[in-house]
């Protein structure tokens, strides 16, 4: 019986040998994209495209393909099955404890069993389960009968390891090219993309790598039940109502956002409409709760910016395709902030650029080069971060303490940038915004606006004034509401980001206004 099936499965690849010279001629030109999230230009684009015109893949441009999800057993067999183009109504229906005979996924399971290249254990064939990297390439050779002698590089595979055999046969068939010393993990999951890739380039020798890749990390991201929200945008703004947006502020509200553009257009009547319309920003990577969905638009809560009113975060409506919805926790992993002033990810070429992001953007580290770290993006799989924008730490609380040189110095940096209201990001800040984003990139998350960075840290007395004080203005002769807040450097004068018409400077806190509305100070340091 094993025998046949192997003749079977021999003609089928002498089938898809054949279809595979009519594709490269056909796709050399160029490819439509496949997935939503899966760029029309990049390596896996083309090898789904190589697998759709096989029927192992469907072409589904609206949909995500999730490259960086774990597979499962019965992703693995329908992928094999359908790119070996089995007829799905010649197999024996196998007897499965935990797969009635029909359920809609028995007809893959049953080709896949026959054949001989996946069966189950226990009486089960475990469908949801995940599968290893060492039991997916075990599956893929034994599904191609691919073979061969070859080194393996890899330093986590021994001669007598149980899949040494079949990455021996990849390594051979320079379906896989690995860096020197570069690990294999044979016990983690496979991730769809990964196996995708190795898939198609079984099929299509053209899409062998030429030169050794970029190795497969240890993921620290672990996959959960429970939904987390994201923002997916470089910087979105939270406005106070849905769909308040104006015309001149779609590039600021569309994916991905062009800030720049956005606010170089806005003339200073525009700018001043923004004041009470938009109340604070949140950027990439920054967690959001859910809290309300109206058409196009949705509620969020900033999680990391407090409010004494919402125990979520500091509510806003941001547009819908703003914030994606992922089941990764990422608390096993160490993070990157963004210390440059803006930075770009990179794809995994180390040339094309992905997304321009801000200073202060925290980014979870999966692994780290001589160049670069590896970062987890919040829909878009793993992106390139340069060593020299950023700095990495274990966790959060690991960010060491700053000095007030050092925050004065930060801030510095921004003087000259024009005011944004309700800004946080590097392409324009508010007078508070620019205090959360130097705190935050610091190791310290004071609340984010002014009359709530006032009741926050160690009150100080005018006399007592240190360099990196956060001084604090009020209505009313200084006994009102607090409107405004600037930092301290010392000699009467403090760094601030003033008003719609004006850019962040250096100034005496002891002429005219900020004399008179002068309400109290506070330290963080």
């Amino acid at each position: 019986m094993m025998s046949r099936n192997m003749d079977r499965v021999r003609k089928i690849l002498l089938q898809i040998g054949i279809v595979c010279l009519l594709i490269v001629a056909v796709t050399n030109t160029g490819h439509a994209q496949m997935f939503s999230d899966v760029k029309s230009d990049s390596k896996l684009n083309e090898e789904l495209t190589v697998l759709n015109n096989l029927g192992g893949i469907t072409q589904s441009p609206n949909d995500n393909f999730r490259a960086d999800n774990l597979i499962t057993r019965y992703e693995v067999a329908e992928f094999i099955v359908r790119t070996l183009q089995i007829d799905l109504e010649m197999s024996a229906i196998p007897t499965y404890l935990d797969i009635q005979t029909d359920d809609p996924r028995m007809p893959v399971i049953a080709a896949i069993t026959e054949l001989g290249i996946m069966i189950g254990y226990d009486g089960k064939f475990n469908p949801d389960a995940k599968i290893t990297r060492a039991q997916s390439v075990q599956v893929l050779t034994r599904a191609f009968q691919l073979t061969g002698q070859a080194e393996i590089p890899y330093t986590d595979i021994e001669k007598n390891h149980s899949a040494a055999p079949a990455i021996q046969a990849l390594v051979a068939h320079k379906i896989v090219y690995p860096v020197n010393n570069q690990k294999f993990y044979p016990s983690d999951m496979m991730t769809r993309g990964n196996f995708v890739s190795y898939l198609a380039r079984i099929i299509e020798p053209s899409l062998r790598p030429a030169e050794p890749e970029q190795p497969v990390f240890q993921s620290c991201v672990k996959e959960t039940t429970k939904k987390r929200y994201v923002i997916d945008v470089a910087v979105t703004n939270l406005w106070n109502k849905s769909n308040q947006a104006r015309a001149v502020d779609y590039p600021s509200t569309k994916n991905p956002v062009e800030m720049q553009k956005w606010i170089s257009s806005l003339s200073l009547s525009q700018k001043k409409w923004l004041v009470g319309r938009t109340d604070t920003q949140a950027l990439y990577g920054d967690e959001v709760s859910l809290l309300e969905t109206k058409g196009k638009w949705q509620r969020v809560a900033a999680k990391d910016q407090y409010v004494p009113y919402l125990k979520a975060g500091y509510p806003g409506w941001v547009p819908q395709s703003h914030v994606v919805a992922t089941n990764k926790n990422y608390d096993d992993c160490g993070i990157a902030i963004i210390t440059a002033d803006k930075t770009n990810l990179l794809e995994k070429d180390e040339k094309t650029k992905f997304l321009q992001i801000s200073y202060a953007t925290i980014l979870p580290v999966i692994e780290e080069t001589a160049k670069y770290y590896y970062v987890e993006t919040p829909g878009d799989g793993v992106k390139l971060l340069k060593k020299s924008a950023a700095k990495a730490y274990a966790s959060y609380s690991e960010v060491p303490k700053p000095t007030a040189t050092t925050i004065i110095n930060e801030a510095k940096r921004y003087l000259g940038l024009p005011y944004l209201w309700a800004g946080t990001s590097s392409w324009g800040y508010d007078c508070s915004g620019i205090l959360y984003a130097v705190f935050r990139t610091h190791g310290i998350m004071i609340p984010r606006d002014s009359f709530y960075q006032a009741t926050g840290g160690k009150a100080v007395a005018k006399k007592n004034l240190k360099p990196g004080d956060l001084v604090f203005f009020a209505y009313n002769g200084g006994k009102g509401k607090v409107y405004h807040v600037g930092l301290y450097v010392g000699d009467g004068k403090m760094l601030h980001a003033p008003n719609y018409a004006s850019k962040v400077k250096i100034e005496s806190m002891n002429n005219g206004v900020y004399k008179k509305n002068y309400s109290g100070a506070r330290r963080y340091l």
